[in-house]
Parts: C-alpha cells; structure tokens; sequence
C-alpha cells in the first residue's frame, strides 16, 4: 500500500496552468470597504504576480490555504442536481467581507486561487446523463479532476499548510485524500459529517463513491461517517461496510437524534478516536444541514449550530489536516437570499480556523 502511493507520488505531473492563482485586485473588487472597519479581504494574504506560488505558500507564515473547486461534474455523473459550481464564487464575495478582529484574522489565511474546470464544465454540459456510454465520458472527466485536486492538495500539505477546500461536488474527496495521502507518504483517515455514506459501488468516478475509491486504492485506511441517514443508504452499501467495520465505521443521525440511545458529544468523541491517531481529513456535506441548498438538499437533519460544534471539536485535533466543504448550490436557491448558502460556508471557514487557534484567545 505505502509502496503504491509512493509509485504514484513519483509520477504525478500535472499542468501549473491550471489553478488561476488570485490577486489582491481580485478580493479588492468583492470586497465592501466601510470607513471604521477593517474587513477581512483587506488582511486576506494574496500570491505576488511575480513569485512562484508554490515557494510563496512555503515560506508564508500563515497556516491556512483556500481553494476553490468551482465544478458539479461528479454531481452530474452522480445523476445528482447540479448548481455547486458556483459555491465558492458564493462564499469568497461573503468571506472578504466579515469583520477582521481579534477572534480570527484575515492574515492567518491565504486565498491561492481555484482549480480551473471551465473546459471540463463546458464538454460535461452537452452530456446526456441517461445515455450510459455518455455517462461513462462524465466520469473520464471526474478522473481528470480527480488528478488536478490530488496535485494541488499534496503540495499545499508538503508547504506545511492545512488546505480548506471549497467545492464542487463531494466526487472531490477522493483528490482531498489522496492528496493528504500523497504528502504524508502514508495511507491516512478521514471524517465525514453527512447524510450519505459516499461508498457506492466503483461503477466509475462520481460523487457518490469517492471514499470508495480512496479505500480500495489504498489511499483511504479508516473511514467514520458520522449522523449517516438510515433512509438514504442501500442495504448493498449496509452489507459492504459490515465486512470492513474495524476500517469503517458510522453512527446515524436517527440514532443521535430521533431514538437518542446515542449521544451527540460522546459520538464525537468516539469518532476521534477511531480516525484521530494519523493524519485525517475532515469533510462537510452541506446536504447533511437542513433547509440548505445542495444537490440533495433535506429537511431533517443536524442544525447548522451542531455543525459547527461538530467542526469546533474535530477541528481542533492536531492531526485534522483538511477541510473541505462541498454540495452547496447556490444556483438551486431561487430566491432573493441565494447569497446565503455562501455566507454558511464562509462562516463554517472561520470556525475551522478558530477551532485550530483555541489556546490563542
């Protein structure tokens, strides 16, 4: 297993010109300046024109990096509802305008950029989803994102950096975590906080199995979903998680929250402890919130209060070396108010980083 991550490390090329690396004009343009505040888009740590971004983010102090994985592909292949492409264009405009004080600084974090999908987006969009060899083309390009996500996770973890990663569907957890494999030379552990297990079947790459995938390639050694829905999962994906329970574990919302035979806190607790000792991913699906926009969006679920407990507390773990939040669309809210799915998400950013600074305040 090490020595299959290791091969791969050794041959993971990838194009530079694919992330478009950001500016201090472009957070100066979505930033609303106010005579008396300082806002966080103005302390938020930008990559000079003239440096490499790699040597820059190296050699920064700030521990924190955001990127941005503006794509629904792997939703689409996933016979999903589309819309998350435009989650982080969403959250950036919301980010750069709170408040930069003593609780979380705009200086702890640098904004990189965000992988550039746009072609990939533009070919996915002339793809007819109920033909099967069609199908088939989406998750050749998820493979492709798959590669491009994995790349930039792991040299943003080998610069000693902790990536916060805003999707796009949760097809990218697999980049996510092979990335952090990749860096670690290690295979490492992840958390999910989600309705959905995301361990479907290899029928090819999309959002519905990307843990899968990190599992079986030896990328992924142990897994806890935590407040799975008991409804939303087949008894075939039930059936494969009993055989590999010492190496996959969950807990289901009903049990926390309908039944109450299991508590909140101590199910936090017992998850750290299946996944903490070894570097860890932590992963959000927004369609775990209720009322929020995503590609299955519920009505019944955790409240975005325990959510950002749930991120407060495993967060804080020393070993928690990613977060990435994915599924919010704010395209599917039609309202006057679809600034909001990014507002949540920008507000979730700041609780992981606060969650890592604890002892600072």
């Amino acid at each position: 297993c090490i020595l299959k991550i290791l091969y791969l490390n050794t041959h993971l090329k990838h194009k530079m010109d694919k992330l478009n690396v950001f500016s201090s004009k472009d957070l100066a343009k979505i930033t609303q300046h106010r005579s008396g505040e300082i806002k966080f888009g103005e302390k938020i740590i930008t990559v000079p024109s003239d440096e490499n971004w790699i040597d820059f983010i190296t050699n920064c102090e700030a521990k924190f990096v955001l990127i941005g994985l503006p794509e629904d592909i792997g939703i689409k292949a996933n016979l999903g509802r589309t819309g998350a492409a435009t989650a982080f264009e969403s959250t950036l405009k919301s980010l750069v305008n709170f408040q930069h004080n003593k609780f979380c600084k705009g200086s702890e974090l640098i904004a990189l950029g965000e992988i550039d999908f746009s072609a990939e987006m533009e070919i996915s969009k002339k793809i007819d989803t109920s033909n099967k060899d069609d199908r088939k083309k989406l998750f050749s390009l998820v493979e492709n994102i798959d590669k491009d996500v994995s790349f930039v996770i792991s040299t943003i973890i080998k610069a000693n950096k902790i990536p916060i990663i805003i999707g796009g569907g949760h097809n990218n957890a697999y980049g996510n975590i092979k990335g952090l494999a990749l860096a670690k030379g290690i295979p490492v552990n992840a958390i999910n906080f989600d309705a959905h297990t995301d361990f479907r079947i290899m029928e090819g790459r999309h959002s519905g199995n990307g843990f899968t995938y990190a599992f079986e390639e030896g990328f992924l050694k142990k897994y806890f979903i935590f407040g799975l829905h008991e409804n939303f999962v087949s008894k075939s994906v039930f059936n494969t998680l009993k055989t590999i329970e010492e190496r996959v574990k969950f807990v289901t919302y009903e049990e926390m929250a309908v039944r109450k035979t299991k508590s909140y806190s101590t199910e936090i607790t017992n998850a750290l402890k299946f996944i903490s000792n070894t570097p860890f991913g932590l992963e959000l699906d927004l369609d775990a919130i209720p009322n929020i926009h995503s590609s299955a969006m519920t009505l019944s679920g955790f409240s975005v209060e325990k959510a950002r407990h749930f991120i407060h507390q495993v967060g804080k773990e020393e070993n928690a070396s990613y977060f990435h939040i994915c599924e919010g669309a704010p395209d599917l809210d039609l309202s006057n108010n679809n600034h909001l799915t990014g507002k949540l998400i920008a507000t979730l950013i700041l609780d992981f980083i606060k969650s890592k600074k604890q002892d600072e305040n």
